[in-house]
Formats: C-alpha cells, sequence, structure tokens
C-alpha cells in the first residue's frame, strides 16, 4: 500500500509539471486571449479575491444571455444568472493561473470530439463523423467568408476553453481522491455491524417552554459561540397593501346583461332605409360566424369536440343537449358565455389500443428491428389470435410486444377522430363497433387493434365577452389607493396596519427578501420595489405608492438587516429552542443523576423501551427519531454495561446495551472501497467549487448596475 501511495503521489507531481509546461494552441486567435483578467480599467459589478468583473463586458454576457434564453427569462434572472457565471469563471481562473494549467490543440479538439460540437455538420466528415481536419478548415473558412458565423465561434471558444480547463483541474483533484481499504471496511462495518438496547427517554417536551427563562444576553452569547450558524445577508423586510385592478360585481352584472341582450332579435332603425330593421339574435342567427366576429371576443370554432375538450364546467350539460338547444349565460373564468350545439357526430371520435409489429425499413422502424416483412406479419398474427381469446389482457400482450410508443401505456392511443391516423387504422376503428378486435396493415407495420371506446362529438358556437374593471372601477380604485396612501403618509410609521384595517384592507408582510430579488409573493415581479427598499435613502417607516400589474401597491419598509452576525431578536427562532434544550438537558440530568434505569422510567412517567439491530449508518430509535450520539455512545460500550444519562436530540437518554452482533468478515474490502471513491469522486466539481466560493473575497456590485 506504501508502494501505491507513492506512485500516486508522483504522478499528481508529473501531472502538475505538464500542466505547468503547456501553452496554448490558437486555432483561430482567442485561445491566447486573456479576457477575465484583473485591471481592467473602468466600473466593474464584482470583485473576486481584488480581480474585477468589468460592467462593459459583464452587460455584453447579460445581452448574449437574452439572445439565447429569449423572453422565457426576465432582465433580473439574466443578471443572476451571468453573475454566478462569471464569478464561478473568475475563481477558477485564479486557481488555472496558480497551478499553470493551460491547453493544448490536441486536448482542444478532444474536447469539441466529446462534446455536441461534434454533432455540427461543418465539422463532420462524408461519414457524418466528427473529423480533426474538417474541423480545422471550417474555422479557416468562417474567418475568411462568414464573419458573422466566425464572430460568434468565437465566443464558442472562450466557453469551449474554459470547460477544457475545468476538466484538466477537476481531474488533477479526482486524482488525489481516494479511499483505502481500512476505510472501506469502516464503511462496511458501520452499516452491517449491530446492536441491541433498553433505553430510557425523558424527552425535552416534558418540561414547559414557559418555564425556561432566555435574557437577550443569553441568546447573544450562544450567537457568539455558534457564528456560522447565524450569518446573514444584507436583508429588507416589507409590508404592504395590494389595491388589485379587478371587476367589480357591477361590472360582472354588466357584461352578463349584456351577452343576455343578444341572445333574442331586436329591432334598431337603419337611416339607409330610413326604415326598423330586425337584428337577429344569437338564437337565431343564420350566420353564426359573422354573429360572433361582431358580437363576441371569440370566433366560432367550427372544430367539432369530444367532451374532454368542451370546458369542465359545462361539458357534460353541452353533451348532453340536442343540436339548436343554448345554455347560458354561464361564468367561464373571466368571460360570461352563452353556447348553442350547432351539429352533433355519433361515435365521432374513438378510444382504441394497440400492438404495432414492424419490419426492418418500415417508415419510422426502430434501427433495430431486423425482421423481414413475413416474419412481422407472421408475429402479428400469432399476436391477433392471443388477443382474441377470452382471457387475453391486451394491454399486457401490447406492453410486452409492441413495437410503438404506446407500448407502455398497454397500446393506448387514447381518443382521435377521423383523419388523424393512417387509412387503413382510421377505417377499421371508425367502421367497427366497440370491443372488435383485428388486423390491419399500413406503412408504419402490422396493427392488431382494438376498439376501445367511442363517444359523440359536437359543434359548439360560443358568444364570450370577457369580464374586465371599468373606467368607474379604475378611477375608484387609484381614488381609494391615493387615500390611503396620503393617509398612512401624514400618520405614524407603526399606524400602516391599523389604518388599513380601518378600511377593511389586507397588510401583507414579506420578510427578509435579498438585494437581487424580484419577484415578492402577491405581487410577481416587481424589481423597482426591492431597489427602493436597498436605496440608501430609504429610512425603515418610508412608504411609497408603486404602479404594479393590474392595480397599485403602498408598501412600507419595516425593517434593515446587515451583512453579518444575526441581531438577538432575529436569531430567537433558531437560538431560543436550541438554548432551552440545553437547560432542560441540565435540569433532567440534575433531578435524575445517580438514579437506576426503572426509577428514572418510573419517576418521569416513561417507559423503558428496546431496540434491535441498530446501525451507526442508520442511527435511528423507534419512537425517537435519529439520535446518533446516543447509538455512537451504544456501539463505544460492551454488552450488559449501561450509561449514565445522555443529552440527545429529542430527550435525554439512559442506555444498557443487551447485544452487539458483529458482522461477517469479508475476505477483499476492495469493492466497499472502490464504492467510497466512486462517490467521492462524484461529488468533487461541486464541492471544491463551493470550497473556494466559501473562501473567496467577493463584493458583489450587481444593485448598483440593475
Amino acid at each position: 500500500m506504501a508502494i501505491l501511495e507513492n506512485i500516486r503521489k508522483r504522478t499528481t507531481v508529473l501531472i502538475l509539471i505538464i500542466g505547468l509546461a503547456l501553452f496554448a494552441f490558437v486555432i483561430s486567435g482567442v485561445f491566447s486571449s486573456n479576457n477575465f483578467s484583473g485591471g481592467k480599467v473602468g466600473s466593474s459589478v464584482a470583485e473576486v479575491n481584488g480581480e474585477n468583473i468589468p460592467i462593459d463586458e459583464f452587460r455584453a454576457q447579460v445581452e448574449t444571455a437574452s439572445r439565447r434564453y429569449g423572453p422565457s427569462v426576465t432582465s433580473t434572472q439574466l443578471v443572476n444568472m451571468v453573475y454566478d457565471q462569471e464569478v464561478r469563471r473568475a475563481i477558477l481562473n485564479q486557481q488555472f493561473e496558480d497551478l499553470g494549467i493551460d491547453v493544448e490543440s490536441d486536448q482542444i479538439v478532444d474536447f469539441v470530439r466529446t462534446s455536441g460540437y461534434a454533432q455540427i455538420p461543418d465539422f463532420q466528415d462524408e461519414n457524418g463523423v466528427f473529423n480533426e481536419q474538417v474541423f480545422k478548415s471550417a474555422i479557416a473558412d468562417w474567418k475568411a467568408n462568414d464573419p458573422l458565423r466566425y464572430d460568434a465561434w468565437l465566443q464558442d471558444e472562450e466557453s469551449i476553453i474554459q470547460a477544457a480547463k475545468e476538466r484538466m483541474y477537476f481531474n488533477l483533484v479526482k486524482g488525489g481522491v481516494t479511499a483505502t481499504l481500512t476505510e472501506g471496511e469502516l464503511n462496511y462495518d458501520m452499516a452491517n455491524n449491530k446492536v441491541d438496547m433498553q433505553y430510557v427517554r425523558i424527552p425535552y417536551t416534558s418540561i414547559p417552554d414557559s418555564t425556561i427563562e432566555v435574557s437577550k444576553s443569553d441568546i447573544q452569547a450562544y450567537i457568539n459561540n455558534h457564528k456560522a450558524l447565524f450569518k446573514q445577508d444584507k436583508a429588507r423586510d416589507i409590508r404592504f397593501v395590494y389595491f388589485e385592478e379587478k371587476p367589480s360585481a357591477e361590472d360582472e352584472n354588466s357584461v352578463k346583461t349584456a351577452i343576455t341582450s343578444l341572445m333574442d332579435s331586436s329591432v334598431e332603425y337603419s337611416e339607409a332605409k330610413d326604415a326598423n330593421d330586425t337584428i337577429l339574435g344569437f338564437r337565431n342567427t343564420t350566420d353564426m360566424a359573422a354573429f360572433l366576429d361582431r358580437h363576441s371576443d371569440t370566433k366560432f370554432d367550427t372544430i367539432y369536440k369530444a367532451k374532454k375538450d368542451l370546458p369542465s364546467v359545462v361539458a357534460d350539460t353541452l353533451m348532453a343537449m340536442s343540436v339548436g338547444e343554448i345554455y347560458g349565460p354561464y361564468k367561464d373564468g373571466d368571460a360570461y358565455k352563452v353556447s348553442k350545439v350547432m351539429d352533433r357526430k355519433e361515435n365521432g371520435t374513438v378510444k382504441a389500443s394497440h400492438i404495432l409489429i414492424t419490419w426492418e425499413g418500415a417508415e419510422r422502424a426502430n434501427p433495430s428491428i431486423t425482421r423481414t416483412k413475413e416474419e412481422a406479419e407472421a408475429e402479428a398474427k400469432r399476436l391477433l389470435a392471443e388477443a382474441k381469446k377470452e382471457d387475453a389482457v391486451f394491454t399486457a400482450l401490447a406492453r410486452d410486444n409492441s413495437d410503438g410508443p404506446s407500448a407502455p401505456r398497454g397500446g393506448d392511443l387514447g381518443y382521435f377522430q377521423e383523419g388523424v391516423m393512417a387509412d387503413e387504422f382510421n377505417d377499421f376503428c371508425f367502421g367497427n363497433p366497440t370491443g372488435t378486435v383485428g388486423l390491419v396493415e399500413t406503412q408504419f407495420g402490422y396493427h392488431v387493434i382494438k376498439v376501445d371506446d367511442k363517444q359523440d362529438v359536437i359543434q359548439v358556437a360560443t358568444l364570450s365577452r370577457e369580464i374586465e374593471p371599468s373606467e368607474e372601477t379604475i378611477n375608484t380604485l387609484f381614488t381609494d389607493a391615493t387615500k390611503y396612501e396620503m393617509a398612512v403618509m401624514d400618520a405614524e410609521p407603526e399606524d400602516f396596519g391599523d389604518i388599513a384595517r380601518e378600511s377593511s384592507y389586507t397588510v401583507r408582510p414579506v420578510n427578509k427578501i435579498k438585494e437581487m430579488e424580484e419577484n415578492l409573493p402577491g405581487l410577481g415581479s416587481q424589481r423597482s420595489i426591492v431597489q427602493w427598499a436597498f436605496n440608501e435613502d430609504t429610512n425603515v417607516g418610508d412608504i411609497r405608492r408603486f404602479n404594479v400589474n393590474n392595480g397599485y401597491a403602498v408598501v412600507q419598509l419595516t425593517k434593515k438587516y446587515k451583512k453579518g452576525l444575526m441581531a438577538p431578536e432575529d436569531a430567537s427562532a433558531t437560538a431560543l429552542p436550541a438554548i432551552r434544550k440545553e437547560r432542560k438537558a441540565e435540569q433532567i440530568i440534575a433531578a435524575n443523576k445517580g438514579k437506576a434505569m426503572d426509577a428514572i422510567a418510573s419517576d418521569n412517567g416513561v417507559s423503558v423501551s428496546t431496540a434491535s439491530a441498530v446501525t451507526l449508518s442508520s442511527p435511528t430509535l423507534p419512537g425517537a427519531g435519529r439520535e446518533p450520539f446516543v447509538v455512537g455512545k451504544a456501539f463505544a460500550m460492551e454488552k450488559d454495561q449501561t450509561s449514565d444519562l445522555l443529552e440527545g436530540s429529542t430527550g435525554v437518554y439512559m442506555i444498557k446495551v443487551t447485544n452487539k452482533t458483529e458482522a461477517a468478515d469479508v475476505e477483499n474490502y476492495s469493492t466497499y472501497a472502490q464504492n467510497l471513491q466512486t462517490s467521492a469522486a462524484a461529488r468533487v466539481n461541486g464541492s471544491v467549487y463551493n470550497a473556494l466560493k466559501d473562501k473567496a473575497e467577493i463584493e458583489d456590485k450587481r444593485a448598483t448596475f440593475y
């Protein structure tokens, strides 16, 4: 083992020496650049261990990310995404520079060969395989003849170089990750050594919290002794009243009245004819498409629909109606509607299942299928005979035999209307009654089909009007928001909630908002509110009205949190239970010291419990939960030995070991050591970077610019 370890150490040194000697091979000019070196002139969005991330380059990266992700990602999300990416790049590049890590052309080409870039057609030979010479020629051609594509490639090259360096760096670290046979044996023993015990537990809940007095200085002392638990970033608390722009009851009734008035015909005076005209209503119009174009927020949908495709609130009702019948007005979401059944097709939608047996060369056939068409036909006929048996389970046959994508669902294709499936498949399903099982051939293969169900489909015309707030409602909302804003601005800061309650407004608090957040519960994306809350000129108690989505929010800043250790008031939620537990443990131990297990159980109204086959890898006691300290103590004791009083996670314990079972000997622990090594290596990338980031001095200046 010592010789192997020396070889491993020397190998790591050799790799580092080689890494120091590597030089960057320039494929197109970018590989020798140093775009993220420190000392750049100008403003920076962040500083990482004294190295600036320039704001201009950062903005360019955000713009590139914006084009890549489109409107699905907000601007703040893009900024945060790029920030994390650039901080990671800066931290790792500092490591690369310290170790002299660089990449050669062969390593770069190997990276491209094993990445998604190898699938770019311009990098492939006539056989569709990545080719190094073709790759280099393509880049040279872009540089000479396609500047835009070449510029895009330069950005890709930066990513390739970074990824290649990261792979080398993390592989160096993984080269030092190992697990000895002794560690493998320990891991095996922790999972397989077992202990049986008796124990008595006095839960901490047996002492009321109210009896434990904890002062502010006690909490501060606990914070000082457990600083890692009470670190906090800069944050803000706010509270707000939301004046939502939504329709009033009067607005709803107005829409309902308007849509009802369109049901029947009306008489209107026509200046052109100098006579009265009869305007046909929804009930008896002869041109439904034109009527809905004029009077409805939705057009006439001529597609026939099955029950599942209709609005759930009226699906059953509409399917039970006859052609020409009308239902409504009814409310569906944010609209009032009236629906009329225009036509019906009996059995217009079919639910079917199938078993597809295809052959080599059939349309969309899996390349792995090698059977001939004749073999496929024979197999399909065999399955048809099986499917027609009385005790046949069609779903099982499909799941086990079908070549189609519906196999995992037992061949279920769901409901479909005419014209969706291949002609032969379509004709069989719509031309046979429910329950029929048969065989058809299409360009995709042979299909053993079962007709599972048939349903009618209907054509529905729907007159729809959105329920929207009226101008009067919008004006009233603005007036209410303004009055409330003026009232709280003239009052004391603490009266914000009382004034809201007087008008039956709801006050909504949002706590611990971070500086680069944008989404506020109940308001959605509101970056302007967060920026205001973190503005140095905004003081606790300040109030401001914001125009937000669909209304207004009157917001008050209620608290500021500085970066560093929490104040006792903020830490109390975590510190109080821990301090109380410590003091309860002291009281319980003092009250039961010197007593035997039975006496402790009797005096405290608890019973003696047992736990069998407990292991160190799963230190759980029945009825008590995880107790790693208590279980660890049991493994350190001899059989029939009784412990002192032990301070556990959920209570104070006394335990007695009744039996210990050693794990069976294993001839070689290399498998267990290898599992440990594999598990540790899999965590390297994330763990190493997180450790570097925790150690790094990072000054975040995003809020200055965004």
